[in-house]
C-alpha cells in the first residue's frame, strides 16, 4: 500500500537562544539591510533556551501526519544525542522512521540567535544532512503518492528521486536550498520541469529568474514556463503568492496573537499548503490551511510546537475566514 506522503531532507537539532541584549543594526553589508550585533568580549544574558528538532523533512513530516496523512521521512541523522532526539520526535508524532538513516557525520545542528521581536540570526552545521547519496535510497520501498523535497539535495539524487516519481506516478513538491536556487534555470531548469508543485520565497523567486522583485506576474510567468503545476512564492508577514498556470491567487496572513520565533513559518505553510492540496485539491482551502499552519509555528518557540493538527484548523472560528484574491 501506498503511504501518502514522503518527505525528503534536512533533519537538525535546534537551540534557541532568546536575549533582550540581541540588538538589530541598520547594514549596507547583508541582503537584508540589517545585522544582529553582539558586544564583543563580554557576557550576555539569556532569557530562554529551548532545545527542539527541525529541517524541513522533519517539520513537513509532522504538520501531514498531524493532517491525518499517513506520513514517512527520509533524512539522515548522526549515531549522537542531536540524532536520538530527532529519530524519537518523528516517532511520537506518528511519522513513520524506517526511512531514517544513520550517518557517519554528526547530526545537523542551529543555534537559533532570537531578538525580542522574533527575528533570528542562525548558526549552521549542516552535518549528516548535506551527505545524501543515491546508494541512501531503496527505490523499492518507496512508495507513496507524493514527495516532498526540501533542502539541499544533489542532482543526481534529485534526478533519482524524479525518475522513481515518473514511474510509481507520483506527485512532486520541490522547496529547494540557496544552494540549489543560487544555480538559476540554467542549473534547474530541467528539474522544475518535472514538479507538480515549486515552493520557494519572492526574494528566491526573483534571483531564479533573474527578474525584478516588484514584478511577480513576469516572476510568475517565467517559472510557469517551467514548472507545469503549481508555483508558490511566500511573502514572509506580507502573505503569499500562488499561480497554477492560470490564476494568480493572493492572500495575506491571518491576525498574529504574537509573534514569539519565525524558525519555520516557511516550513508550515508548504506542508500546509500540500496537506490541503491532497485533502480537497483545492488551491483557496490550501492556501488557507498554509497560512492557519504558518500563524500558530510563529506564535510558539521553534519549528514545530504550533503545528496544527486537523481538528484545530476544522473547528477554531479562527482560521475560517480568511480573504483570497484571485486575478
Amino acid at each position: 500500500m501506498k503511504l501518502d506522503v514522503i518527505t525528503i531532507g534536512t533533519a537538525t537539532r535546534d537551540a534557541f537562544v532568546k536575549s533582550k541584549e540581541f540588538k538589530r543594526k541598520s547594514s549596507s553589508m547583508f541582503l537584508s539591510g540589517e545585522s544582529l550585533c553582539l558586544p564583543l568580549g563580554e557576557k550576555i544574558d539569556v532569557e530562554d533556551i529551548v532545545f527542539a528538532t527541525g529541517g524541513g523533512a522533519t517539520n513537513a513530516a509532522v504538520t501531514f501526519s498531524r493532517q491525518g496523512l499517513n506520513t514517512s521521512c527520509v533524512c539522515k541523522i548522526g549515531n549522537d544525542v542531536s540524532g536520538r532526539e530527532v529519530l524519537q520526535n518523528l516517532k511520537q508524532e506518528g511519522v513513520a522512521t524506517n526511512f531514517v538513516i544513520e550517518d557517519n557525520n554528526k547530526t545537523a545542528y542551529s543555534i537559533l540567535l532570537l531578538s525580542p521581536d522574533g527575528e533570528r540570526t542562525v548558526l549552521v552545521y549542516r552535518g549528516a544532512s548535506e551527505h545524501f547519496k543515491k546508494s541512501d535510497f531503496n527505490l523499492r520501498t518507496l512508495n507513496a503518492k507524493w514527495f516532498y523535497i526540501a533542502g539541499s539535495m544533489p542532482i543526481e539524487v534529485l534526478n533519482l528521486i524524479l525518475d522513481k516519481a515518473k514511474e510509481t506516478n507520483t506527485k512532486v513538491v520541490y522547496n529547494p536550498s540557496r544552494t540549489e536556487i543560487k544555480t538559476g534555470l540554467k542549473g534547474l531548469g530541467e528539474v522544475l520541469k518535472r514538479l507538480d508543485v515549486l515552493l520557494i520565497n519572492r526574494a528566491e523567486g526573483a534571483y531564479l529568474t533573474g527578474i525584478d522583485y516588484k514584478k511577480e506576474d513576469k516572476i510568475f510567468k517565467k517559472l510557469d514556463d517551467y514548472v507545469n503545476g503549481i508555483v508558490v512564492l511566500t511573502d514572509g508577514n506580507k502573505g503569499a503568492l500562488i499561480s497554477d498556470g492560470k490564476s494568480i491567487f493572493e492572500s495575506g496572513i491571518f491576525k498574529n496573537k504574537e509573534v514569539i520565533d519565525r524558525t519555520g513559518a516557511g516550513d508550515a505553510f508548504g506542508s500546509g499548503f500540500v496537506a490541503g492540496l491532497i485533502e480537497k485539491n483545492d488551491i483557496q482551502y490550501a492556501i488557507r490551511l498554509a497560512s492557519a499552519n504558518a500563524t500558530m509555528v510563529v506564535e510558539k518557540m521553534g519549528a514545530k510546537d504550533g503545528i496544527l493538527t486537523k481538528d484545530q484548523f476544522l473547528n477554531d472560528k479562527r482560521w475560517q475566514d480568511f480573504k483570497i484574491k484571485v486575478r
